[in-house]
């Protein structure tokens, strides 16, 4: 098997012959340092026991990549031009599945046609004894408006993934690394960091892209953590609790705590919790890492 040499001459001849136009909306930049796309397949640290799950398969350069070093590939591709020129690279790989649409329903749900279709191919390669699971890995140049819900809900559904190595606008990458106290430090954050171990990998200038976005990108490794998340417990609820606590982020823990849109509460009732925790009151949810988080979450969410 060969694997296409994703240039910028490439891409520009490829989509002129098909006629085809970018979608901005859709983050269709496409990643011609070659190099580049080695490092990240590389931290994938793949296997032909692994099953991977790429979002947002492009003209299937890198798809071709994966699926010659794991078990079992899923690319997901919402615009259809692309999802035929990832099929037309993909021809004859018996480990390549493909589903068309969108990896989201609304703006912050995995599609179920997703988990439909991992259980599916967990069926057809085998992939779904329980003695003997495959390792799932998400490996992606993430579109930039799905990164965030994409690495928050498969991080929190019921699919165990080994890691997730996956490209993201820079500003993004800082909000999941961010450490308390920190400009960037907020929701995201304490949840991701709450059930995960996060590394920047690297920083990506804009040039390495055809077309250039207009910021800087990251390559960065999420690797779920099994004991965070027994200690986190009902992670939906501690998700509801961020959104809410983190509603105006800039109040500190009195004002947010009382106004939460869930249910408000007295300010001497808040008080009297926080004195519990040993909290100071006038301090903001921002500076808090993600153990007093979960701590106010049990305190707050009986």
């Amino acid at each position: 098997m060969t694997t296409t040499r994703q240039t910028q001459s490439y891409l520009r001849n490829l989509f002129e012959e098909r006629g085809l136009h970018l979608k901005a909306k859709l983050g269709q930049n496409f990643l011609v340092d070659l190099n580049l796309l080695d490092v990240l397949v590389e931290a994938a640290e793949l296997t032909r026991n692994d099953l991977v799950l790429e979002i947002g398969t492009g003209t299937g350069s890198l798809t071709t990549r994966l699926a010659a070093l794991a078990g079992a590939v899923l690319g997901i591709e919402l615009d259809l031009p692309f999802f035929e020129l990832t099929r037309e690279a993909t021809a004859g790989l018996a480990n390549v599945f493909l589903l068309h649409g969108d990896v989201l329903k609304g703006k912050n749900e995995i599609n179920p046609r997703v988990f439909g279709c991992l259980a599916d191919v967990k069926r057809r390669t085998n992939c779904d004894s329980p003695a003997a699971p495959c390792p799932l890995k998400l490996v992606a140049n993430l579109p930039f408006a799905a990164a965030t819900p994409v690495i928050a809900n498969l991080l929190l559904s019921d699919e165990c993934f080994e890691r997730m190595v996956v490209t993201v606008q820079w500003e993004i990458a800082e909000r999941l690394a961010a450490a308390p106290g920190s400009k960037d430090y907020g929701a995201l954050s304490v949840l991701v960091q709450s059930v995960a171990d996060v590394e920047i990998l690297r920083r990506l200038p804009p040039s390495v892209f055809w077309p250039r976005p207009q910021v800087a990108s990251a390559f960065v490794l999420v690797k779920p953590n099994a004991a965070k998340r027994a200690h986190v417990g009902d992670v939906a609820r501690f998700r509801s609790f961020l959104r809410d606590l983190y509603v105006h982020r800039r109040k500190n823990l009195r004002g947010a705590l009382a106004g939460a849109p869930s249910g408000r509460r007295s300010k001497e009732d808040v008080d009297r919790r926080l004195a519990k925790l040993g909290i100071d009151v006038s301090l903001r949810a921002e500076t808090l890492d993600v153990e007093q988080h979960l701590r106010l979450c049990a305190a707050f969410c009986e």
